[in-house]
């Protein structure tokens, strides 16, 4: 492949700009500067580095962040600032997009990616991926509402009560969920309909892949084959 299709490829540029980029001495294939845009490259076992920086060639993105508060899984913002402005923008330039989305208040494991079958797969109900959150409720958690959350509520435009595949109180006042799908405002929703109301919300894994203790709020990083193995295990009722 030559090396100024790949730099297209990874979301450095235009052809010209990919091209004037190797030219002028930007551009180091493993280590070593190559200004020929025309040279003959494997992808397979090719480190790009770039102003300084180090990118390993990726065919498709896949990345988590820490999403914080106060940031809109959104292009266009409305009200605050988009996730996307804490990506850099080669990232931004390959059109990754999210994987399901948070709320703008919501934080934790957000996914982004280019991979358009992976984006259904993560997100569709049929493939029994589960998405954990840790919520804390403005009132304490009773049994009653656990039972409701466990067998299923009603929500608005809704034709069936939606149930959680898994519901456990961790103190007074803070239960984590555990969801099929990602319908909006779901686990607000399913809260509010049983009388309490969501305070604080935290998505915390994707199907067996918990978010890293060591990713700050606003950090991002690749996600690798292991990873993308833990986050596409099923729920195990979803095997059966």
């Amino acid at each position: 492949m030559k090396l100024y299709r790949v730099l297209q490829s990874q979301g450095f540029g235009s052809r010209k700009g990919s091209m004037a980029r190797i030219r002028a001495g930007e551009v180091a294939v493993n280590g070593v500067v190559c200004d020929d845009p025309e040279s003959e490259v494997d992808p397979a076992r090719l480190e790009l580095t770039i102003d300084g920086v180090t990118w390993p060639f990726r065919e498709k993105t896949y990345v988590l962040m820490h999403k914080p508060a106060g940031y809109e899984c959104s292009h266009h913002p409305r009200h605050h600032p988009s996730v996307f402005s804490l990506l850099p923008p080669p990232l931004l330039q390959r059109g990754v997009q999210c994987v399901g989305r948070l709320d703008q208040d919501t934080t934790g494991l957000l996914l982004f990616s280019d991979d358009g079958q992976f984006i259904h797969r993560m997100i569709s109900p049929k493939k029994g991926v589960a998405k954990v959150y840790r919520a804390v409720c403005a009132d304490p958690v009773s049994e009653a509402m656990l039972d409701a959350l466990r067998s299923g509520v009603q929500l608005n435009d809704e034709p069936s009560p939606i149930a959680a595949l898994a519901c456990d109180r961790l103190d007074e006042r803070t239960l984590r969920l555990t969801l099929a799908e990602g319908k909006y405002h779901q686990v607000k929703r399913m809260i509010g309909a049983t009388g309490n109301r969501v305070e604080v919300l935290h998505r915390e894994s994707i199907g067996c892949y918990v978010l890293p203790v060591a990713l700050r709020p606003g950090d991002w990083r690749w996600l690798e084959t292991e990873d993308l193995k833990q986050l596409e295990q099923p729920w195990p009722s979803a095997m059966s």
